[in-house]
């Protein structure tokens, strides 16, 4: 319910699998507008009068009210976006644009972040008679479920060109829970505790960038905190990861200032155990903060990715399932790190769900660049080997605030 804080955050974790109209084709459901209807009964009235909602436009505040001590009424607004951060309480929904939030983490997975941007920019979706995954992407994060409508020239900069299925103010506890998560700091600083790769997607996709508009859900308000005691309260809660790309400890100064790949590391371990999502493990309801970087931590030791020729479709699968049959194999109450177990991690008790190498998912991100629906793996390593040039380096660590000198092109 809205105003009713979700799970942590989990850096990008899977979201519960949900009953969705992607598990049929949208040559199916266009138009379906009785079978909307239904919907919109059985959540609650998520889709009005079974008609596509309007992508959220962009308001400050669209859930709940500003607390008592921000001494403004319901509905008011403010005069800067730091203002209305401060005055925004747990479980709260703000629209931000990308430049103003803050990473927890130094590191992400660049070839996630490039399979996205490979199929981003890719027209097999539309081929296939859906609407680009980007458009998807979107929503789910918007708390608006999945895109409806998406018409000719509709951008990502244009929330109001493309239409999605759940209206603002008619979100649901489930496409809530989908939705990033962002902690209030002081000074009003937003702090992004769940979405690194899908944010830095948007924001590095052609008709993305840093102005683009997204709403995240507030896991917490500590702008009344001092910034020593914030930090700490950060790192009891486990809303910061302080470990660099080779699992070195970092402080908190040495965490980039802003999102985007120039200004990140690459952690080939985190891009590793992304490509094993429901082969290896699955993440669960109650995902742990910053699961996939846990589950890498361990993988550090067990699979050598100096062995394997990254730029290989096949090599890299192989790593891919080496990992996965490692995570899948090891006992279920095995810790992995961080006082966790292997199944509080979500580790799979039959590897690839128990289907053949060809089949399920591990058969799906098998599948070439040059299949009519290509695999995670082939849309990453086409992405990777089509740039210019690798991304500008960040900042050395141990130069708090000093991204990479020339952010990334495309």
């Amino acid at each position: 319910m809205p105003g009713t804080p979700g799970p942590g955050p989990a850096s990008d974790r899977t979201p519960a699998p949900r009953t969705s109209r992607r598990r049929t084709t949208r040559k199916q459901t266009r138009g379906a507008a009785a079978g909307l209807a239904a919907v919109a009964l059985a959540l609650g009235g998520a889709v009005a009068s079974g008609a596509p909602a309007v992508a959220a436009p962009a308001t400050s505040l669209t859930a709940g009210s500003p607390s008592a001590k921000c001494g403004t009424k319901h509905g008011a607004t403010h005069s800067s976006a730091a203002t209305k951060a401060k005055c925004a309480r747990t479980g709260d929904l703000l629209d931000v644009t990308l430049d103003q939030l803050r990473p927890t983490q130094p590191s992400v997975g660049f070839d996630q972040i490039y399979y996205k941007l490979g199929r981003y920019s890719s027209t097999k979706d539309e081929q296939n008679g859906d609407f680009n995954k980007r458009f998807d992407d979107w929503c789910e994060t918007n708390g608006q479920e999945e895109a409806a409508k998406v018409p000719a020239g509709a951008a990502l900069t244009k929330p109001s060109s493309f239409t999605c299925t759940v209206a603002v103010g008619q979100e649901t506890d489930e496409t809530r829970a989908a939705m990033k998560t962002v902690v209030v700091g002081p000074g009003g600083a937003l702090y992004l505790t769940d979405g690194h790769h899908t944010l830095t997607s948007f924001l590095e996709t052609a008709d993305g960038g840093p102005k683009t508009h997204i709403r995240l859900r507030v896991t917490a308000n500590l702008s009344g905190l001092g910034t020593s005691a914030f930090w700490r309260t950060m790192q009891d809660k486990k809303w910061v990861w302080l470990r660099d790309e080779n699992n070195r400890p970092i402080t908190t100064a040495q965490l980039p200032q802003r999102l985007g790949l120039a200004r990140f590391h690459d952690d080939r371990y985190r891009s590793l155990v992304y490509f094993t999502r429901d082969i290896g493990y699955q993440a669960p309801d109650d995902a742990a903060e910053y699961l996939e970087f846990l589950w890498g931590t361990w993988l550090r030791d067990r699979v050598d990715l100096g062995s394997y020729d990254l730029t290989s479709p096949a090599s890299y699968l192989s790593a891919v399932r080496g990992a996965s049959e490692t995570m899948s194999g090891t006992p279920g109450d095995t810790v992995i790190s961080d006082g966790r177990t292997a199944d509080e991690l979500g580790r799979m008790a039959e590897w690839n769900d128990g289907k053949k190498p060809t089949g399920g998912e591990f058969g799906k991100l098998s599948a070439p660049i040059t299949d009519a629906k290509p695999g995670k793996l082939a849309y990453a390593l086409d992405y990777r080997s089509h740039l210019p040039a690798k991304p500008a380096k960040p900042g050395k660590l141990g130069k708090p605030g000093k991204p990479g000198k020339t952010d990334h092109k495309k």
